[in-house]
């Protein structure tokens, strides 16, 4: 679909808040204004319904006293959507990242990405981490929450909190998520009982999906004690197809291409051992290039000043198949006791598993991607090749290329379970207390994370081609890539040319969380309270990570009578898929048949033992809070209520990495990995203020301020790393991470025209004070906190000065930015049309973050200016209804602009890695068979959208293009 640009953006917003205040005036003109309730009134709100659940969550952010927006379940077990993260979009302020299959992953709020927003479970902070492809990370070991490990069906709310207060636990700095389970006491019914059956199909898959759910809940006949439980299941098989370059680099950096015969200087040079000579690349390979083609490239030297600077080509160019085998399954138990007005017991558990087995396949060009050790890009030749003014690939024609067919099979599961009590009383008319404890663990299990690569050797007439526009080329290989015949799995040659090979991981994530908190309030009169609480969290992360024992991580031969046919398949419908000339069919490997013919069952997996790290991070956090509450109606001229507090923090932190080093003489493994351990601690002081305004009964203000912190993301705090004594570097990491420290400002204005209805729009300012970075910086060896006995090489001393790349504290910078956001059911229009209703919303973010690339001594020597990780400077999200008691339909279009993923890139000559625009549209149908039969359909990414990653902000080159094709769901709901 084509992007909108800021302006547009700008102006479609403007003009939004026009009609409404036009729909506003009329409204008025035809029917009163009800009053809003008055505070203390108690209501029943039975959500039933869309439009009944947007109104329940208007309630919600009209009367609190800091930012948030709230989402209600439609009906009794039924989410608005189908996946948790999706239907944050709807939210002003939020922008989607998305995963392996489209599917919603996390979320970023006011420019701020996933890290920076804490979530809760039942009041309790929880970690949700999962895996993914390698272009997505290959699996959250941070802080972010992986959304979709979760179904929709065990929550009835989600509020997004925008504003801290001081009773809300601090280490966001975009937002606090809180998920909620249903409890039996909030239905009017003695029993209730809900069944859905879904199902699920996928245009690029062809597979039809089970979903099914079930909620349970019963109370005695006082209403004082209930017991809810609820389950989910859902089954996918997703397919993903597309496009991927892996890097984009220009042509110096692996040694330049194979010059024509007869060429001065030859390259590569002259070599014996590799068959290189005047008339050969390499051996039984001949100098092919055309001169022409050979003199463009070495004629534009780019920003680097080298000749080849100038052309950018792909890495690893290659086509992509993603399979992937997913079962979702969850619930959530409840036990609520209410024995009279005075108190409320709630027991809670959730428990969740999201378990994948996914299939990646490609078909790589892989020559570009290897330099000449192993007879790589300078043995290829260039025979033809057009490019664009700034050095962009626009076709090109190759002879001599290393093929390869590569397959990864990856296994993990999730699992999360919870519990938590919560004790609420009230000892007198003025002091209740609040008790909380709780217990999570959250299991990321990967046992298998495995790739076997197959090798096709200097083939000629290798093309890709980008001339028809687009960001997904048409590639031809030159032989028949499907023929297992043209591929090799054997040891590598003498000569550095590599036949075939494989890799593979055995990695385990474990997070532990703990969480005690005692909260009391005395309320003094109508007019003010006092709020205040001790809390204790313990957060232990472990993460082991086992490999292949050195004695078999050599690609040995296949045994007497095996061939690559014997563990191979044809990977099909490129062609009718992706787009046309893409190839009809290649060759992947039977991962369990290739175990089975090499013995692979048989191989030794080692951990610490032979070098591998496996780290840790331990965290406390002890906190205290005073909050002071009030509402002064009558004091002053315009009516004031809010909040006013501080929150203290002491963070007590302990890291164990490991640093690989040679073993001593006679162990098992020359390597082994030694423990680094350090201990620290640092403490703030939080305070923050949320007022509201009442202008009018239906006019509201809200101011906002405070002191925020987000705590290092748990990966890079163990100290441990790898060093090279040879080329003098090194990559560790940093336990002394100070937090990402910010105060934040925030106001707004709030319009409630009508019953249900919202005009508002919002300013929000962070001073975000320090930041934290990756940085390559030259620094003594002996500063680093890591033994003498790495220093290996031949005259390396403590002092020298090597190449450390790690993360560090940075100076931060501004964030700005505003949202508009319209609510508007249509009551006020006559006969069908007062059944539709509008959600629409827009936030623009801008922001200046000073990104060191180099340093030296402390001092930056490379920097460059851009927006924060993460952040899409524009996001617009509209959402047109209707909905009578019969029938409900609505459509939705989210938009989130460009964002950059990663600064600097990882490639010489680019400086950022970027993610396109993307907009994406979905609609669902309900239709009532019967009183409480409901027939549903949805629809997802009906445009058959895709995700382009690109890198350069300047060039932008495609690095990654797929489709996931559009997604239909039918099902029935049913309660009883």
């Amino acid at each position: 679909m084509g992007q909108f640009s800021a302006a547009q953006l700008r102006l479609a917003a403007s003009g939004l808040a026009i009609i409404a205040a036009g729909f506003a005036a009329a409204a008025q003109a035809q029917a009163p204004v009800t009053p809003a309730p008055a505070k203390g009134d108690e209501q029943t709100i039975i959500v039933t319904g869309f439009r009944t659940s947007l109104a329940a969550a208007l309630n919600e952010k009209r009367a609190s006293a800091a930012a948030i927006d709230t989402i209600k379940a439609e009906d009794v077990g039924k989410f608005p959507d189908s996946n948790l993260a999706e239907s944050m979009q709807r939210v002003p302020g939020i922008a989607l990242a998305r995963g392996d299959g489209g599917e919603g992953k996390n979320i970023s709020v006011r420019g701020l990405g996933p890290g920076f927003t804490r979530v809760r479970l039942n009041g309790m902070e929880g970690t949700a981490q999962t895996g993914s492809s390698d272009i997505y990370g290959a699996g959250n070991t941070g802080r972010s929450f992986d959304f979709n490990v979760f179904p929709t069906e065990i929550f009835s709310e989600l509020a997004v909190r925008k504003t801290p207060s001081a009773d809300v636990e601090e280490g966001s700095l975009g937002a606090t998520v809180d998920l909620k389970a249903p409890h039996p006491l909030d239905f009017h019914k003695t029993f209730v009982a809900t069944v859905s059956a879904k199902g699920v199909w996928n245009e690029v898959s062809k597979k039809l999906d089970p979903r099914f759910s079930v909620l349970l809940s019963k109370q005695n006949e006082e209403g004082t004690f209930g017991v809810l439980a609820t389950a989910s299941y859902s089954h996918r098989n997703i397919r993903e197809v597309g496009y991927s370059a892996v890097n984009i680099l220009p042509t110096y950096v692996n040694g330049g291409f194979c010059s024509p015969i007869g060429y001065a200087p030859q390259n590569p040079a002259t070599n014996a051992a590799k068959g290189t000579d005047a008339a050969n690349c390499s051996t039984g390979n001949p100098r092919t290039g055309s001169t022409a083609a050979y003199n463009l490239i070495q004629s534009m030297t780019g920003p680097s000043g080298q000749a080849g600077g100038g052309v950018f080509l792909p890495r690893i160019p290659r086509y992509l198949n993603s399979r992937q085998d997913a079962e979702r399954m969850g619930g959530s138990l409840a036990l609520q006791w209410k024995p009279d007005d005075n108190t409320e017991i709630v027991f809670d558990a959730l428990f969740s598993r999201y378990k994948v087995t996914r299939w990646d396949n490609y078909i790589d060009a892989l020559s570009f991607a290897r330099n000449a050790s192993n007879n790589g890009q300078p043995m290829t030749s260039v025979v033809d090749l057009s490019v664009k003014p700034n050095g962009s690939l626009l076709y090109g024609l190759f002879n001599g290329v290393d093929l390869r067919s590569e397959s990864l099979r990856d296994k993990f599961t999730t699992t999360f379970g919870q519990a938590n009590l919560n004790i609420h009383h009230k000892f007198t008319d003025h002091l209740t207390m609040d008790i909380m404890a709780g217990y999570s663990r959250s299991i990321f299990d990967n046992p298998e994370r495995l790739t076997v690569n197959l090798d096709a050797i200097d083939t000629p007439g290798y093309s890709i081609d980008f001339r028809g526009g687009g960001s997904i080329p048409v590639m031809k290989y030159g032989i028949d890539v499907a023929n297992p015949a043209n591929f090799n799995y054997a040891p590598g040659r003498a000569d550095g040319t590599v036949l075939g090979n494989f890799n593979t991981r055995n990695w385990k994530v474990t997070t532990d969380n703990y969480t005690f908190e005692a909260n009391s309030t005395y309320e003094f009169n109508d007019t003010f309270k006092i709020k205040g609480g001790l809390q204790y969290r313990q957060s232990a992360f472990r993460n082991r990570v086992l490999g292949v024992a050195p004695a078999n991580q050599a690609t040995t031969a296949l045994p007497a009578g095996a061939s690559v046919a014997d563990f191979t398949y044809q990977i099909t419908g490129l062609n009718n898929l992706l787009i046309p000339g893409a190839l009809p069919s290649f060759l992947a490997t039977d991962i369990d048949k290739w175990k089975q013919t090499v013995g692979f069952n048989n191989f030794t997996f080692c951990g610490v033992e032979c070098g591998n790290g496996s780290p840790e991070v331990r965290e406390e956090e002890k906190s205290a809070f005073l909050m002071g509450q009030f509402n002064l109606p009558d004091t002053l001229p315009i009516p004031i209520r809010g909040d006013v507090g501080v929150r203290f923090v002491n963070t007590t932190q302990h890291t164990v990495g490991y640093i690989p080093t040679n073993a001593a003489a006679g162990s098992a493994y020359p390597t082994v990995a030694i423990p680094a351990i350090v201990d620290r601690s640092y403490s703030d002081w939080l305070p923050s203020a949320n007022l509201v305004l009442e202008f009018t009964p239906h006019l509201l203000g809200r101011l906002s301020a405070a002191k925020v912190m987000s705590r290092p993301e748990l990966g890079v705090l163990p100290s441990g790393g790898s060093v090279n004594a040879v080329t003098r570097t090194a990559t560790i990491g940093n336990p002394y991470l100070d937090p990402i420290r910010a105060s934040t400002y925030d106001a707004a204005l709030e319009w409630y025209f009508r019953p249900g209805s919202l005009l508002s729009v919002a300013y929000f300012h962070k001073d975000i004070s320090t930041y934290i970075q990756s940085v390559s910086s030259l620094v003594p060896y002996n500063t680093l906190g890591l033994p003498n006995s790495l220093l290996t090489a031949a005259g390396t001393q403590p002092t020298d000065l090597f190449t450390v790349t790690r993360s560090v504290n940075t100076k931060g910078g501004p964030l700005n930015g505003f949202e508009v956001n319209l609510q508007l059911p249509f009551t006020f229009l006559r006969g069908f049309a007062k059944d539709f209703g509008l959600l629409a919303n827009y936030t623009h973010v801008s922001s200046k973050v000073n990104y060191v690339l180099q340093s030296s001594g402390g001092a930056a020597t490379l920097s460059t200016t851009a927006n924060l990780v993460n952040m899409s400077p524009d996001t617009a999200s509209g959402t047109l209804y209707y909905e009578n008691r019969k029938f409900s339909i609505r459509g939705t279009i989210n938009y989130r602009g460009p964002f950059i993923r990663q600064i600097p890139s990882g490639a010489n000559d680019s400086d950022i890695l970027g993610n396109s625009a993307t907009t994406f549209v979905d609609a669902s149908f309900s239709y009532n068979l019967m009183k409480d039969i409901k027939f549903t359909i949805e629809g997802q990414n009906l445009t058959d959208e895709h995700n382009t990653l690109y890198i350069d902000s300047g060039r932008q080159d495609p690095l990654f293009n797929t489709r996931i094709g559009r997604t239909i769901t039918v099902g029935v709901n049913a309660k009883f």
